[in-house]
């Protein structure tokens, strides 16, 4: 295997967990904390069953698995397993377990002591999903009343590490990155119609830049109507859509390499942002905006916003363009607006319908979600009005 800057602090990691048992790992993408820490594991003392690594999507589960599996030298299904919705291959002798992180709930729910569970790494934390939240919380109910020898692991890319660290009570371990420099060009806000103004961008990046193109949009709409407006692109480009909806094999298509003497432009959601790595990738566009939940508690709705991204979800973005050499992206903004962009994104738990939540909570036997130890506790105005919808219902 070639060497990763993770490859650094494994001793250290490994070090760390035979005194503790949770620790906070924080590592850029790239580091290879998703494929050398679960197996840089598996020989601890410790480490007598399964390490389940949580994932915040299932292509990036899978891709994980696969990974995983290739190091080892096996077909996935064997020491390495995989749980999503859709998607079952584990077999007896999987020592390794990807899950995505609502599998990982329902694990917790039906199975409370996790059984033959030695570890669980909660991987890409810093999206702080509801599911993700949740299930932490729920392994460390799990590690306080039931089982203290149970390892519990926060990675991150991006993360308050002090904040999160001292609400853990954890140890910090930092990993550098591998990355290249990115050049950044503000090209100025693209006014009432974002597709066509994002054409026209990438048109640009392929006449200015070499290499693939990775443009960041907020969701599948905007994605198909940006397609439309590149159906005229040269030949020797290649346009790809990559979103969660994408069956696996329109989603493994736009992260392969593209073939020898033409490019690539990949249009993703965030689901790009930290999970995958698509190779060949010099340049991204980036729109700037994020699709997140809102709930209003006093009409009882969950809806989808289109906001402002993040400091951390546009650095992300950015550092997609430096992974395997010198690249550039260009911003759909204009410069000074850099500086009032919000530090990180809201957990989903402080913005989010919460009888989802609610429910999973009760079937664990606990009647208050607040009695959990959840990092940041749910607020109590969605939390009363979905347990008052739940009851209603």
């Amino acid at each position: 295997m070639t060497s990763l800057p993770i490859d650094e602090v494994l001793p250290d990691i490994s070090a760390a967990l035979e005194t503790s048992t949770r620790l906070v790992l924080a590592a850029p993408p790239g580091a290879g904390k998703t494929t050398r820490v679960p197996l840089a594991l598996l020989n601890a003392p410790w480490c007598k069953g399964q390490i389940i690594l949580l994932e915040p999507r299932r292509i990036a589960a899978r891709r994980a698995a696969l990974r995983l599996a290739e190091q080892r030298g096996e077909p996935l299904g064997e020491g390495v397993g995989l749980l999503t919705r859709y998607d079952h291959q584990i077999s007896t002798k999987t020592r390794i377990c990807v899950v995505t992180e609502g599998v990982f709930t329902r694990m917790a729910v039906s199975d409370p002591g996790l059984e033959g569970v030695s570890a669980v790494l909660f991987d890409e934390f810093h999206e702080r999903s509801l599911d993700a939240d949740l299930g932490l919380a729920l392994g460390r109910e799990i590690q306080s009343a039931l089982r203290d020898d149970l390892r519990l692991v926060i990675m991150s890319a991006t993360l308050d590490t002090a904040a999160i660290a001292a609400r853990f009570d954890a140890p910090v371990i930092e990993s550098e990155g591998r990355s290249y420099p990115v050049e950044t060009i503000h090209v100025g806000r693209p006014g009432d119609r974002l597709e066509p103004y994002l054409a026209d961008i990438i048109r640009r990046a392929l006449r200015e830049q070499e290499g693939s193109i990775l443009a960041f949009l907020p969701g599948a709409g905007e994605i198909r109507r940006t397609a439309a407006y590149l159906e005229d692109i040269e030949d020797d480009v290649i346009v790809a859509p990559l979103y969660g909806a994408l069956s696996p094999k329109d989603q493994d298509a736009a992260i392969a390499p593209a073939p020898d003497g033409r490019r690539k432009v990949v249009l993703a959601t965030d689901i790009a942002e930290s999970s995958l790595t698509i190779e060949g990738v010099t340049v991204v566009v980036d729109a700037g905006l994020a699709r997140v939940p809102r709930y209003r508690p006093d009409t009882g709705v969950q809806t989808l916003e289109t906001v402002r991204a993040s400091r951390a979800n546009v650095d992300q973005r950015r550092g997609r363009a430096g992974r395997t050499a010198p690249g550039v992206c260009y911003r759909l903004w204009d410069g000074p607006e850099d500086r009032g962009l919000t530090p990180s994104p809201v957990p989903e738990i402080l913005a989010s319908d919460l009888s989802g939540l609610v429910l999973s909570v009760r079937e664990w036997g606990e009647p208050d979600p607040r009695a959990l130890p959840f990092l940041e506790p749910p607020p109590d105005g969605p939390l009363d009005a979905a347990m008052d919808m739940l009851e209603r219902l």
